[in-house]
């Protein structure tokens, strides 16, 4: 007769064999979540909350960044706010009241003339015009889509004023302000600008596992194969072998973009908007903030809220003193106490407008007449 089975050794037996399997299990578990959190933790060197407004920081070669996004009401015929400007500082109006501010403008928002010397403003519009006007004699309108990249160098005087077109809806103004430090070598050579029409910025369009794209928007720097223009000439970022990039990437509900890794030399970040939420490398979301990154392995961004957009700077440091007195930027005090005295005297250049903040009229198109006198337009 067989013995019979005792249930009690049976279930000992079973869970003697299961404890390693679970024990493996989580294990398994355990070091999957520390190697992502690791992945993620290795992937950020530095957090930043960025301010409600004003400029964001930077890292060397950038020196400063400012994201404007204004609202502005319907516009009279003289293409200003149709609005009560009460309760405003006029002439340095940064208060954001019902959605929009004036900056120095005092009929029509904006930067009346101002000088630059030592460094480069790129300037990228997503929504709005901006009409330029310098000492130089040039004058530009552009926008929705379009980039200007301008050298200060040895000294230039320029108004950014944004004239209001829409008669009986809002005017938006939505762009990024960007500017590049200069090399010591190229900071006093002849001020210029270039236009990057909309047209002339490529878009890589990438798709990540599931399908969902991704847009980037190359304004400096390649991916895939893609590149943009050439920089300007005495520009830090015309040697590709400082590796400067300046990418807007705009990221679908739950999509994710993947930033390949560079040489660990290059300074990377990342802006993140209010209205985003985005997850790094599987990790927690943030929004309203910059992100230092890590250059040495790919980062994937992963979107987990509404449509976004992502500002993306990197490139080699210059390494240089920076010795920054409002707008002008140079490598030494004796050099900014020199640009004071030539502003004094010269005027970069003076100012050839009735108007401290020019418009170029009713809108017939963007334009750019350039500071050697040709005329551009977009194709």
């Amino acid at each position: 007769m067989q013995n019979p089975i005792n249930r009690r050794e049976i279930i000992k037996f079973f869970l003697a064999l299961g404890l390693p399997i679970i024990s493996f299990l989580f294990g398994n578990k355990k070091r999957l979540n520390e190697e992502r959190r690791n992945m993620y933790m290795n992937a950020i060197k530095k957090i930043t909350q960025l301010p409600d407004s004003g400029p964001w920081p930077t890292v060397d070669p950038f020196l400063f960044c400012v994201h404007h996004n204004d609202h502005y009401p319907s516009a009279t015929k003289n293409f200003v706010p149709d609005a009560s400007f009460d309760n405003r500082n006029i002439g340095n109006d940064f208060s954001n009241k019902d959605g929009w501010s004036m900056y120095h403008g005092e009929s029509i928002p904006g930067f009346p003339k101002h000088p630059h010397r030592g460094f480069e403003t790129l300037t990228v519009v997503d929504k709005g015009f901006i009409d330029h006007s310098d000492s130089l004699g040039a004058t530009a309108r552009y926008g929705d889509g379009d980039a200007q990249w301008l050298t200060a160098g040895d000294g230039i005087n320029h108004s950014e004023m944004f004239p209001l077109f829409d008669r009986k809806n809002q005017n938006v103004i939505d762009f990024f302000q960007i500017w590049i430090n200069l090399p010591s070598y190229n900071k006093r050579v002849k001020p210029n600008f270039e236009m990057f029409w909309e047209k002339q910025i490529p878009k890589s369009i990438v798709k990540d596992q599931k399908g969902i794209e991704a847009t980037v928007e190359l304004i400096c720097g390649g991916l895939n194969g893609v590149n943009p223009p050439d920089p300007p000439p005495d520009s830090w970022a015309n040697d590709k072998n400082n590796e400067v990039g300046v990418w807007i990437i705009r990221l679908k509900k739950n999509g994710e973009f993947s930033i390949p890794k560079t040489d660990h030399s290059v300074s990377r970040s990342i802006y993140i908007l209010k209205e985003g939420r985005v997850s790094l490398n599987g990790g927690v979301s943030y929004s309203n903030s910059m992100l230092e990154l890590s250059t040495d392995m790919d980062v994937t961004l992963r979107n987990e809220g509404k449509s976004t957009k992502i500002l993306m700077l990197q490139g080699k440091p210059i390494n240089e003193p920076v010795y920054q007195y409002g707008p002008f930027v140079m490598n030494s005090r004796s050099e900014i106490n020199e640009a004071f005295q030539d502003y004094h005297k010269t005027g970069f250049g003076g100012w050839k407008w009735e108007d401290v903040g020019p418009i170029h009229g009713n809108f017939e198109g963007k334009f750019a007449k350039l500071i050697n006198g040709n005329i551009e337009k977009p194709s």
